[in-house]
């Protein structure tokens, strides 16, 4: 799903908002994230996971179409952890995958 049909689905869940209401709304939701992992925070969402920003240590890598020794300086990366909720929902034990799929469908 991209951020568009995110926005779509938002405004057919709530026909009293406009769309480009809607895509205020994801805009600023998606935007306090990115603000809050650029301040090096750590963004919960309860059932859903978890947002946070790991460091990558500098390493030796090599080109891939000479060979060469390429020196991969330090960065950083963000990482999503899963909540119980959401693993629960992709992994149910002992349903059938179409009633897995129409229960995550209807979450979103």
């Amino acid at each position: 799903m991209i951020r568009s049909d995110l926005t779509r689905r938002l405004a057919e869940q709530n026909p009293q908002l406009y769309e480009r209401d809607c895509e205020a709304i994801v805009k600023a939701i998606l935007g306090r994230i990115v603000n809050a992992l650029e301040a090096g925070d750590r963004v919960e969402i309860r059932g859903f996971g978890a947002f946070s920003v790991k460091t990558l240590g500098s390493r030796e890598g090599r080109n891939p179409r000479t060979g060469e020794k390429v020196d991969v300086a330090e960065k950083k990366a963000v990482h999503f952890k899963s909540g119980k909720e959401m693993r629960q929902l992709l992994n149910p034990e002992g349903e059938a995958p179409e009633a897995k799929a129409a229960r995550f469908l209807k979450v979103i």
